[in-house]
């Protein structure tokens, strides 16, 4: 699906790469099975094959490559049939909770295609599949399969415990740990792109000491993060019917569709003081899916991040990426179901800009780490 296609260099790098973290595997283990830290392996992937590492966007894939999505998982091959944790929905709970037990992973299911759904929609991506760098003794298995969104309307339990509940929807198995609140799906490895040995070091700090010797380190740089996070609602985690996203409703003039705009509360701009632009200077604002568009602080006390014209962002977020029909509210309840209620927002210099939707509650866990 993807691996196959790339080219030989490309692949000949990836393997290289993995061949090298694995040797290092017993630093971690004393497994004749390679370890491979699935952080790593989406570093090691996006480096090799020139990818875009989504791992900071908080959505359903971890990277991009042109219009394909890549879900990365690392696995041990076990019976070749394992199951995986695809998504996490702890923060939906009260979605979902008090529903019966079909109803409970129909519901699960369509937050999990929403998820889905929404990551390709703000990437600007035609489908999506899953990279697998599965481990066995003395190996790496290659194996992708498409990223496939579930069926609702085939979904049937197969088995039930106090402690998950098994369905099927007649292609894919998944199951559902209640305690958890994580959907895992059944990978049956198959139809395998690659497979190479891997040899561990025996003692692999040694051969760090010896690499560190001859190495000439740079010094350390000073790292300067430069980002602000933004709620995509107002006061008590309500998405006013009036205002911000839903600006387009607001009284008065008559006002285009799709005329919104992300709130900037005011203590954004004491923690951030020099972060964005003077009101009503324009900047370049570039979207996940490589969109550009002008934009400004507008408003009194720059309460609001609008794109130049401003019917612009409302159009990608609320129509593109939210697939919401013209003239209905934008609610909290919406947000939920995606997993996403702010955005973090990037500065790459003083007059351009990146931003990326981010997980529930990311504006708070944000703020709660400033020290105010």
């Amino acid at each position: 699906m993807f691996y196959q296609n790339q080219s030989e260099l490309q692949r000949g790098n990836y393997e290289d790469y993995l061949k090298t973290v694995g040797s290092l595997s017993n630093l971690f283990s004393d497994s004749t099975v390679p370890y491979l830290y699935y952080r790593l392996a989406e570093k090691v992937f996006c480096k090799a094959f020139e990818a875009d590492d989504l791992s900071r966007s908080d959505v359903a894939i971890d990277a991009k490559k042109g219009e394909l999505g890549i879900g990365l998982k690392t696995f041990l091959l076990g019976n070749a049939k394992s199951f995986q944790k695809v998504a996490e929905f702890n923060a939906d709970r009260h979605l979902y909770d008090k529903l019966q037990s079909l109803e409970k992973v129909k519901k699960i299911s369509e937050l999990r295609n929403e998820r889905v759904g929404f990551a390709e929609r703000s990437h600007g991506l035609l489908s999506s599949i899953y990279h697998c760098v599965v481990r066995k003794e003395g190996k790496f298995v290659l194996y992708e399969e498409k990223m496939d969104y579930v069926n609702l309307k085939k979904i049937k339990i197969t088995k039930e415990t106090k402690s998950s509940i098994h369905f099927s929807d007649g292609k894919n198995q998944y199951s559902f740990s209640l305690s958890k609140s994580t959907l895992l799906k059944k990978f049956n490895v198959k139809d395998i792109s690659y497979e190479f040995t891997v040899n561990i070091f025996k003692d692999p700090l040694e051969e760090i000491q010896k690499l560190v010797k001859k190495a000439k380190l740079n010094k350390p740089q000073k790292i300067y993060k430069n980002t602000v996070f933004l709620p995509l609602y107002g006061r008590n985690q309500e998405v006013f019917s009036h205002s911000g996203l839903n600006q387009w409703n607001a009284m008065g003039r008559k006002r285009h569709l799709n005329e919104t705009y992300i709130p900037v509360p005011a203590l954004v701009h004491k923690i951030k003081p020099n972060f964005f632009p003077s009101r009503d200077t324009i900047f370049s604002l570039k979207f996940p899916d490589g969109t550009v568009m002008k934009a400004k602080i507008c408003q009194q006390g720059g309460k609001a991040l609008m794109s130049d014209p401003n019917k612009d962002l409302g159009e990608w977020i609320l129509r593109k990426v939210l697939q919401l029909p013209e003239g209905v509210i934008l609610t909290y309840k919406k947000l939920e179901e995606i997993g996403i209620d702010s955005v973090r927002i990037d500065k790459i210099n003083k007059n351009n800009f990146e931003i990326n939707f981010s997980a529930l509650n990311s504006y708070e866990k944000w703020i709660e780490q400033i020290d105010l």
